[in-house]
This record gives structure tokens, C-alpha cells and sequence, in this order.
């Protein structure tokens, strides 16, 4: 059993600059499609990216696209995600999910989560 655990969260100004981290425990990473999701308070948990196991591809929901960058380093046991050009509106907690086989945007099929990091932006 794999389990995610996400770091790189914290205050930050409108306009700068975060990288999460999302390492695994367990089992390799590299076996598992990742992907990262929000929730804000009051709202829905939301996509926002995700990997598949090889790295050869990526997809993000339209708000962050330009912006976010999900990368993997199977090495380091490790998926990224890299934000630029934070919005307030970006404000949530960020969790980390994998899956062995599904690669989609469902929060509902995705199989291990992490506990989640704050990511907080202020005007």
C-alpha cells in the first residue's frame, strides 16, 4: 500500500510562487497515476492536475493552465506541483491522490490520499 504525504504549502502574496511536493511511502510512486486536488472552504473538492505513472502526460483544469506544472521525479519517489502566478482564488488545501490504473479528474477514483497541505494567498 502506497501512502502520499504532500509538503510546500504556506502563505504566499498574489502573483508569487509555491512548489508542493507529494512523496510517497510505502510503494513506488512510479507504479501510480497522480493527480492533485483543492478544497476550499464552503466548496467541493476540485481537480486541478495529473500525472500519469511514465510522466509522458499531463492535464490540468482550465483556471491553472499556464500557470501550474505537474512534473514526477520517480527517483526521488516524488510528484510535483509547481505554481506561479498564485490568484487568492487559488487559496485551498492541496491534496495529493493515486491511483494504479484510473488517470482521470473523479476525486471518488482515485484510491490513496494524502492528509493535505494549506495553501493560502493573499491579495
Amino acid at each position: 500500500q502506497v501512502q502520499p504525504v504532500e509538503s510546500g504549502g504556506g502563505l504566499v502574496q498574489a502573483g508569487g510562487s509555491l512548489r508542493l511536493s507529494c512523496a510517497a511511502s510505502g510503494r513506488s510512486i512510479s507504479n501510480y497515476n497522480t493527480g492533485w486536488f483543492r478544497q476550499a472552504p464552503g466548496k467541493e473538492r476540485e481537480f486541478v492536475a495529473r500525472i500519469i505513472r511514465s510522466g509522458g502526460r499531463t492535464d490540468y483544469v482550465d483556471s491553472v493552465k499556464g500557470r501550474f506544472t505537474i512534473s514526477r521525479d520517480n527517483a526521488k519517489n516524488t510528484v510535483y506541483l509547481q505554481m506561479n502566478s498564485l490568484k487568492p482564488e487559488d487559496s485551498a488545501v492541496y491534496y495529493c491522490a493515486v491511483s494504479s490504473w484510473y488517470y482521470g479528474s473523479s476525486p471518488g477514483s482515485y484510491d490513496y490520499w494524502g492528509q493535505g497541505t494549506q495553501v493560502t494567498v493573499s491579495e
